[in-house]
């Protein structure tokens, strides 16, 4: 058996930090504001990319346990709780849990269409899970990782997570940890920032040592105030004071780990179905919001995995395209509601991950440069520490292409995109005829298809047939999502039905003054409350 040294974990902001993956866990975030990040950056075992016909679970568990000092019969069993395809209730709706399906290929410029070029593009379907969306591989982990990680720290108190959300995380959050004994969970979304089909998920849930409240404000509001708490939860005059927090955001490096998996299926499946040849990378374009989900592409090619280009796409809120496309990073902009709201953020938790590779892992330099972004609003990244970063590249769409990017890709493809994904394919396009006829090997495109359409279905119908949601006033989501499926022939995923049965159990709306002390007595009536009865 192949023994490794355990990674450790350290702070972006201060290196004098050093814990287990399960301190890590736990914790959600070091108190210094920063966010735990590898000490070093763990090789992909050689039978991750070689051994053929691994189930997704096999690859999930030698992926993930060079990341981890735990027992291998111990990581292997929640990894198969984690992602299951069978059984009475199974976590995903599909056994191969990430497809990659073959859908077309992007023509570039006009001189490599006559020679027979165009780039072979691939979705990554990552939205079989509970909640039809990406969260759903790694928060249905998460929770068990979460429980092993209390019971390695020795701690038996119960544990509160809170979440920010722009949609997708709070409501794989609730399906994959809400219920769990000694776990309660708080979810805050932007109360007019996600789909109704994303509200209806969060707040159908049990009220059962779950809270879910809606935000008079953006997603970075939310964010916000979460990572607040966190930061002066040890103080004795805060109200979290000794209670034990933890979250399930990407901030947590238990929710990141698991994103790595799927970026080394999608090579896996490439070389095995002879689209790529074995000594040979592809490319990865993929719809970004707070980061998390390119970074994990990141740390698997730092792994091993043969990626050569990351592509981040962005909406109208292109605060990454800009930072990417010049290195500086400015929050003070006006901020957009768009069709592809999961993404409608000005500060993405997890770039600081990257810059702390750009910063050539200093920590004294990445907390001047996030705290001058905390105070002024903005930084600027120098060149030389942008060549660190040079394989990231960036574009963005409005909503306009957005709308048109889901009908190319219907009436080209055949293949029905949400308006995240639609976004990425926007990007994809333009970046394969930017390239044009200076790559000689057609590179495979990657794309991360990271939402169920049918969690959107308004403006899938307005792509579809051109028509308005306003004009369809009297229609809610899950009537739009069924007419989808009477357009297209495509069946509404069991999940998304299920909601026409669905009773709202959360109404709590509130300003961003208030949201502390909504926390704090929820945190409190659970502290108080038994928890043997889960």
């Amino acid at each position: 058996m192949l023994i490794h040294m355990a990674v450790r974990y350290t702070s972006t902001r201060n290196a004098h930090v050093n814990v287990s993956i399960a301190e890590a866990i736990v914790q959600g975030m070091p108190q210094d504001g920063g966010l735990f990040v590898p000490t070093e950056i763990p090789k992909l075992p050689p039978e991750a990319l070689l051994e053929p016909n691994l189930p997704y679970a096999e690859l999930a568990r030698i992926v993930m346990s060079p990341w981890f000092d735990w027992p291998e019969r111990e990581l292997r069993r929640l990894i198969e709780e984690a992602y299951s395809s069978t059984g009475e209730h199974p976590m995903f709706d599909v056994p191969e849990i990430v497809p990659l399906v073959a859908a077309g290929s992007l023509a570039c410029d006009g001189s490599r269409r006559r020679a027979g070029g165009t780039t072979p593009l691939f979705l990554l379907e990552l939205f079989h899970g509970r909640t039809c969306a990406f969260k759903d591989l790694a928060l249905s982990l998460l929770g068990g990782l979460l429980r092993t990680s209390l019971e390695k720290c020795g701690i038996d108190e119960p544990v509160l997570i809170l979440t920010a959300t722009s949609g997708d995380t709070g409501s794989a959050a609730l399906a994959g940890l809400g219920g769990r004994p000694g776990i309660r969970i708080a979810v805050i979304y932007p109360a007019t920032g996600t789909s109704q089909i994303q509200r209806l998920q969060m707040t159908s849930v049990p009220t059962e040592g779950r809270f879910v409240v809606g935000l008079r404000g953006n997603f970075d509001d939310a964010q916000r105030a979460v990572k607040a708490i966190f930061q002066t939860a040890h103080n004795p005059d805060s109200p979290f004071f000794g209670l034990r927090l933890s979250s399930a955001n990407s901030i947590n490096i238990g929710r990141l780990l698991p994103q790595i998996v799927y970026y080394v299926k999608a090579w896996r499946d490439l070389v095995f179905s002879g689209a790529l040849q074995r000594d040979k990378a592809f490319d990865v374009v993929v719809p970004s919001g707070n980061f998390g989900d390119i970074l994990a592409a990141r740390y698997a090619k730092a792994m091993g995995v043969p990626i050569e280009n990351l592509v981040c796409a962005s909406n109208s809120n292109r605060i990454l395209h800009d930072f990417f496309s010049t290195g500086l990073y400015d929050r003070r902009r006006k901020f957009s509601k768009t069709l592809s709201p999961s993404m409608d953020i000005l500060v993405s938790s997890n770039l600081e991950r990257l810059l702390y590779l750009a910063l050539d892992n200093n920590p004294e330099l990445l907390a001047s440069t996030m705290g001058k972004f905390e105070h002024e609003g903005f930084f600027q990244l120098s060149g030389q520490d942008r060549t660190r970063i040079a394989d990231f590249s960036a574009g963005w769409a409005d909503d306009s292409q957005t709308l048109a990017s889901i009908r190319h890709m219907w009436e080209a493809h055949g293949v029905l995109v949400d308006p995240h994904t639609a976004v990425a394919c926007a990007v994809a396009h333009e970046s394969t005829e930017k390239r044009g006829t200076e790559v000689e090997a057609l590179t495979p495109l990657v794309i991360a298809a990271t939402a169920s359409p049918f969690k959107f279905p308004a403006a899938c119908l307005e792509a579809l047939q051109g028509l308005s949601p306003s004009l369809r006033k009297n229609t809610d989501d899950l009537q739009l999502a069924f007419e989808l499926s009477q357009t297209t022939g495509i069946p509404v995923p069991g999940p998304i039905a299920a909601l026409a049965a669905a009773q709202i159990q959360h109404l709590t709306i509130a300003g961003e003054a208030e949201l502390e002390p909504l926390l704090a007595e929820f945190a409190h009536q659970t502290q108080r409350g038994s928890y043997d009865r889960d």
